[in-house]
This record gives structure tokens, C-alpha cells and sequence, in this order.
């Protein structure tokens, strides 16, 4: 009897031990930074919101010139003007330089809509990516390893590399 106890402990601790071990192979992580910058995707993304602000810095600069310009002139001339035309003119540069400032604003909201815009089905895929794999290997969570997303240990199942095939990259 004294054997038979023994034995039924060693047997439920074993089956505790295993179903420990089982518990911790259902979470894995994996860095999404990394792999949304190895996506063709992504420097494809990447290329199209640098060509968009060098747009919107050639224009910028291009109005700046042109405020440059007029104050260069009107203060050349302010000696030569009524001081009704000098307080217009003061106007108008100041109307034009609100102007650049509207101008440069409505480009970064442009440039950061873009943004969301072109990485939105990039990080869907790599999402349905990350899922399918992990679904695949029945893990029930996965962790985002990348720098300051909270994960503080990361030595289980590493997804990347099976993510990456997925994807073809």
C-alpha cells in the first residue's frame, strides 16, 4: 500500500511537470520590427513617403526663396514707399510666411496619413502571418520582442525565421 501512494505521487507529479513543460511551449515571441523591415513591403512603403517629402521639401524651400526674395526687394524699397504701402507690404509678407507654416503643416499630416496608409496592410499581413505560423505550431500567445514592447525574457520559440518563409522574404 505504502508503494502503491508512492507510486500514484510520482506519477501526479510527473503529469504536473509535463503539463508545465506543455504550458510554456504554447507562447513563443517574435520580433515585428524586424520583420516588417525584412517585408519587400516595407522598403517599397519607405521609397514612396521619401519621394513624397522630398516633394514637399522642394516646395517648402521653393516658397521660402520666393519670401526671401520679397523681403530682400520690399526692404530695398521700404526707403522709396509711403509708409501705407510699407504696412501692406509688411502684410503680405507676413500672410505669406502663415502661409508656408499652414503649408508645412497640412504636408506633415499629409506625409503621416500616407504613412498609416501604406503600413497598415503591411502590418495586417505580417499579423495574419505571425498567426497562421503560431496556429501551426499550437502556441497560444505570442510576444513582441522588439525593443520596448515589454518583453523582458525571451528564450522561448523565436517565429521569425518561420514567419519570414511564410511571407517569402
Amino acid at each position: 500500500m505504502k508503494n502503491f501512494k508512492l507510486l500514484l505521487v510520482a506519477a501526479a507529479l510527473f503529469m504536473g511537470a509535463t503539463s508545465f513543460v506543455n504550458a510554456q511551449s504554447k507562447v513563443a515571441h517574435i520580433d515585428t520590427k524586424v520583420l516588417v523591415e525584412a517585408m519587400p513591403e516595407m522598403k517599397a512603403a519607405q521609397s514612396q513617403l521619401e519621394k513624397l517629402q522630398k516633394t514637399y521639401d522642394a516646395e517648402i524651400r521653393s516658397m521660402m526663396k520666393e519670401w526671401e526674395a520679397k523681403v530682400k526687394q520690399y526692404d530695398s524699397e521700404a526707403d522709396n514707399k509711403t509708409e501705407e504701402e510699407n504696412l501692406k507690404r509688411v502684410q503680405e509678407v507676413t500672410e505669406m510666411q502663415k502661409n508656408i507654416g499652414d503649408y508645412r503643416n497640412q504636408a506633415l499630416q499629409d506625409l503621416q496619413k500616407k504613412e498609416v496608409d501604406l503600413l497598415q496592410p503591411i502590418l495586417e499581413k505580417a499579423r495574419t502571418a505571425i498567426q497562421k505560423v503560431a496556429r501551426a505550431q499550437g502556441i497560444h500567445y505570442v510576444l513582441d520582442s522588439a525593443t520596448g514592447n515589454g518583453v523582458i525574457l525571451a528564450d522561448g520559440t523565436d517565429l521569425l525565421p518561420e514567419v519570414k518563409i511564410e511571407l517569402g522574404i
